[in-house]
């Protein structure tokens, strides 16, 4: 039986056949995205709000200083430079904006969508929004309600069915493969075509690719984003923290900076607002490979996934990757991470999925 697959463009909707993959689908299309899925089978969505907050901050953000990744298209020849609102470098006036064109669109397809969802499944949704120079002819002085027009929506559902968080062979297999990617701090559709050079060098059973600059410093994964949980010396006595929360001396949780060239992503912000409130120690810093003997805990985090425990991590011994035409020409080095998630990974993963009730948006059936 085929899964459920629905994509919905100015009012016309596809199904099954005829609607793309999701990777397909971003591909086609140049602009800024965000995707997350829905909850407790099919009766609300993940952190809505905050998804679309994250879209009108890559919106913005591309606008501004890449619109090559933000528009379908290079401007035609002779096109004056656009005369935007004032109000277009507000953030407010995006978030505003971006809620305004996705809300009107997920109101037409979402009721369809759920509509086709097979039992068992969850949806997963991606929104995408994309700039369209040719709306721009003609237009003198933009007003707020012009500049609006110049984008459309994209929204693409999928059938996804979430794994089993803690069971014996769900945790992620990483490898560190690239480099980290250019305006990372807005998810832009473009990145699903760059990052493709990087599978060639992804080894058999890896399920997820890790990014750096350097070979030691841990960016984030091509879609994830990368969380170490690491003792703050060598000493034994240190692992204390396994069998209590509470020794704040002990460890702490790591994770890169937005400024190191990270995705904002919307499940990182909630792991950093989690550690806070549950006094877990969290710095942001990009764990170092040098220090990997001090990792006692990894997960990475992704709207689908939500947070996934990490089983293996491997780096190669030299960072000579642009040499590389293979996976299995790398000299590899590896991590492992034995017995299921940790404590601190559990943990948080728990107080996630309590605010997933709290905070989702509730669907009408």
């Amino acid at each position: 039986m085929t899964s459920t697959r629905i994509v919905f463009s100015n009012g016309v909707v596809s199904q099954a056949s005829d609607a793309p993959s999701v990777s397909t689908f971003l591909q086609e299309r140049r602009g800024a995205y965000t995707t997350t899925r829905t909850h407790n089978n099919g009766s609300c969505i993940l952190f809505w709000e905050r998804h679309l907050r994250r879209l009108a901050s890559s919106a913005r953000i591309l606008y501004n200083s890449s619109p090559n990744l933000l528009f379908k298209s290079p401007p035609p020849s002779g096109l004056e430079p656009i005369r935007t609102p004032s109000s277009s470098s507000s953030l407010s006036m995006w978030e505003s904006m971006i809620k305004s064109l996705v809300n009107d669109s997920m109101n037409e397809a979402l009721p369809i969508a759920l509509k086709e969802r097979r039992d068992g499944e969850e949806l997963a949704v991606t929104v995408l929004v994309s700039g369209d120079y040719g709306k721009l002819s003609g237009i003198e002085n933009m007003g707020s309600d012009d500049f609006l027009g110049v984008f459309d929506v994209y929204v693409h559902f999928s059938g996804y069915v979430p794994f089993v968080f803690g069971v014996e062979g769900t945790g992620a297999r990483l490898a560190l493969v690239g480099r980290g990617r250019d305006v990372a701090e807005a998810k832009y559709s473009d990145w699903v075509r760059l990052r493709k050079p990087l599978e060639k060098l992804r080894p058999p059973s890896v399920t997820e690719l890790l990014l750096s600059n350097d070979g030691d410093q841990l960016l984030e994964g091509s879609i994830t984003n990368f969380f170490v949980v690491c003792r703050k010396d060598n000493s034994e006595a240190e692992d204390k923290f396994l069998q209590t929360c509470n020794n704040s001396h002990s460890f702490e949780v790591q994770t890169a900076p937005i400024s190191d060239g990270v995705l904002p992503g919307v499940i990182r912000q909630l792991v950093i607002e989690v550690c806070r409130s549950k006094g877990i120690p969290i710095r942001e810093v990009a764990s170092s490979w040098s220090q990997h003997e001090l990792w006692k805990e990894a997960f990475i985090t992704s709207s689908l996934r939500v947070l996934q425990h990490v089983e293996s991590i491997q780096v190669p011994k030299t960072w000579e990757l642009q040499e590389s035409d293979c996976w299995n020409d790398i000299a590899w080095e590896q991590k492992l991470f034995e017995g299921g998630p940790g404590m601190i990974t559990k943990t948080i993963q728990e107080e996630i999925m309590e605010r997933a009730g709290l905070e989702g948006y509730t669907l009408k059936r």
